[in-house]
């Protein structure tokens, strides 16, 4: 039966729950485990390490360029390494590390007790790690994807490029995209029926309004790159001629299909990482965000433009005057919801009485380097100038501004902001000044004179340069620069081990924090809270400082949900209990159906029907066991207290 508890819990109580709800010891409770924070921490575990491995491609290919004819790496070398630093960065760290923070926090920050979808959860997670082994299968037999992370046609058609590599790309795409696609839906179904009571979505963080948003693109977004991916694989292996132009295809049919997902990508990898910023930012500056409502509609606004920008990659592609028009003018538009943005964090900083401790620092330089990111963007945006600047470096440092800079420096002060309420411990302040300007040097030496070599007619994806261009000076500093930045990450890493073992201990909210997540343990027990709390306001735990409201929160009231895995239902808008959800326990399904997908895109790309055939019956067998309905069990009732 579902009571209410008026107070703190008593420890019986609060040990009933954790029982219930803790992952299984052992083996199998690692593999088996459905529990959002573990899968959020994953995520980013996982995240970091292909961070890594991107980053140590990057440092390789800028030693090749740092002089005129380096012959460190043959052009095929360099291709694949090109391609696959892209396609990791891209791909399988910059909207990855997103979804790590979101899994870990939604459920604390909306006060549930899990995902509205745990099994999915996990699923998303394995389907995202084995898809990301699966594009690099190739490293060892030499033939990794070589087409560049954008695949363009007809050079990747199978004519020009008859190896495996270009398969190994399509492939992982589609095996990427189902993992995209499954946790997007999760995080959508998440927000509509699992957050707190009395949390209306005008009570929502923003890093909720960021993630949601992104998770709705990626469902529209994502079917276009796997269809074309599907599309091109069939051109590749069977003749289909969808892209070839002697079966009276159009080889511009897939820069329109993947630039329709490519420029909605681009604000999903950006508008979490904003939200973060967003929600951390005004903990340092002693005040809330600035312009809430504001910020949460820009952000909604920037999805849907971003929606109608796509040819903005394709000025130079020969569409007719109008069409360039039009786009030209969407993306234009498409900055003021982003300047919305800088100036609410702008008057926030202004208004606020900051405090200068490591987040903050790296949130204070991602609002500079998201307008120098920014700026360069709406240059490229007029198609006269873009005409100019495509295919030269100028168009590469608007590229790692906005998805590297933008996205890696809120994520690793995001990490040094909610590290205490992961590991109940506090990163190292000396050691975090130091990872930052190191960082923040160094990304600024690396990048910002890409700027200059663009404009003076350096063209991007090349392998070495002739020296009568007079750019070796300038791409040493590059090289230089790339080298502190990648020393400054190291430094952060440091400072993140020697962190989990010396820390100083947290407690449950040591920043002062007015979110509902540092409301909790730090770190948090298996089932979040003891008792579902009831929201009041934006900021539940400074009500009574802001006093914006005369009611005030219920953190130790409200729903005690103790007779299994059990959580609130709540309405989409106003978020109104009006069930308790059931959630599953640890599960194997999700890991096995994971395999059986490895398994059939192994097939598939090996053409080994056989081998294809059992990937998908073994898929389709997991799914049968996954659907089964599972044993009745007697209703609950939740009594409101009043």
């Amino acid at each position: 039966m579902a009571t209410i508890a008026r107070n703190r819990l008593p420890d019986q109580e609060r040990e009933k729950l954790r029982a219930t709800w803790e992952t299984a010891p052992g083996v199998y409770g690692w593999f088996a485990t459905v529990d959002h924070k573990q899968i959020g921490i994953r995520y980013l575990v996982t995240s970091i390490v292909f961070l890594l491995i991107g980053g140590v491609e990057a440092l390789v290919m800028r030693v090749q360029l740092a002089q005129p004819g380096m012959k460190l790496l043959a052009p095929e070398q360099y291709d694949q390494l090109f391609s696959l630093h892209g396609v990791t960065m891209i791909f399988l760290y910059a909207l990855p590390v997103l979804s790590g923070f979101s899994n870990y926090l939604w459920p604390l920050m909306l006060g549930s007790r899990d995902m509205a979808f745990p099994r999915v959860n996990a699923l998303s997670y394995w389907l995202y790690l084995l898809s990301g082994v699966f594009l690099y299968v190739g490293v060892p037999l030499g033939q990794a994807p070589n087409g560049g992370w954008f695949n363009y046609v007809p050079y990747t058609s199978r004519e020009y490029d008859p190896g495996i590599n270009i398969d190994i790309y399509a492939l992982g795409l589609i095996f990427l995209g189902i993992s995209t696609a499954v946790g997007s839906a999760n995080f959508v179904v998440t927000l509509l029926r699992t957050r707190a009571p009395g949390m209306s979505i005008n009570r929502m963080p923003i890093l909720v309004w960021g993630t949601v948003t992104a998770s709705a693109a990626n469902l529209l977004a994502v079917p276009s790159v796997s269809l074309a991916c599907l599309m091109l694989w069939l051109d590749r292996s069977f003749g289909a001629h969808f892209f070839e132009v002697s079966g009276h295809g159009q080889p511009l049919l897939w820069q329109h299909l993947f630039w329709a997902f490519g420029h909605p990508w681009v604000y999903a990898l950006v508008l979490p990482a904003m939200g973060i910023v967003s929600d951390a930012l005004p903990v340092f500056c002693r005040r809330p965000l600035v312009g809430y409502t504001a910020v949460a509609l820009a952000t909604v606004t920037t999805m849907v433009i971003g929606f109608g920008v796509w040819v903005h990659h394709m000025f130079a592609t020969g569409l007719p005057a109008m069409a360039i028009s039009f786009f030209s003018a969407a993306s234009i538009i498409i900055a003021i919801p982003s300047a919305i943005a800088v100036f609410s964090w702008l008057a926030t900083i202004w208004t606020g009485q900051p405090v200068f401790r490591t987040p903050f620092l790296f949130f204070a330089g991602f609002v500079i380097l998201f307008v120098i990111g920014g700026v360069s963007g709406f240059m490229t945006a007029s198609a006269a100038l873009d005409w100019q600047l495509t295919d030269t470096y100028f168009v590469v440092a608007h590229l790692h501004y906005v998805l590297l800079g933008i996205n890696l420096f809120p994520v690793v002060g995001g990490i040094y902001y909610w590290f205490p309420k992961m590991t109940g411990r506090m990163m190292g302040e000396r050691l975090g000044r130091w990872s930052f300007w190191t960082m923040f040097i160094g990304f600024n030496i690396a990048f910002f004179p890409m700027h200059v070599v663009g404009l003076e007619g350096m063209p991007r994806r090349v392998y070495t340069y002739p020296a009568d261009l007079g750019l070796g000076g300038w791409n040493l500093l590059i090289s230089v620069g790339a080298f502190l930045f990648a020393a400054g990450i190291l430094l952060f890493l440091v400072n993140l081990v020697l962190s989990l073992s010396r820390g100083a201990p947290a407690g449950p909210n040591p920043w002062d924090a007015p979110t509902l997540e540092w409301a909790t343990s730090s770190p948090p027990p298996p089932h979040n809270f003891d008792i579902i709390p009831i929201v009041a306001s934006r900021h539940p735990l400074w009500e009574d400082r802001l006093e914006e409201v005369e009611e005030r929160s219920q953190l130790d009231r409200g729903y005690l949900l103790d007779v299994g895995r059990e959580t609130i239902g709540t309405t989409p808008m106003d978020a109104e209990p009006n069930v308790i959800l059931r959630m599953p326990g640890d599960s194997l399904l999700p890991l096995g159906l994971a395999l059986c997908v490895t398994l059939l895109f192994l097939g598939l790309l090996a053409h080994a029907w056989v081998i294809a055939g059992l990937g998908l019956a073994g898929a389709l067998g997991v799914l049968v066991a996954w659907l089964a309905p599972a044993p009745p069990v007697e209703a609950q009732k939740a009594r409101i207290y009043a």
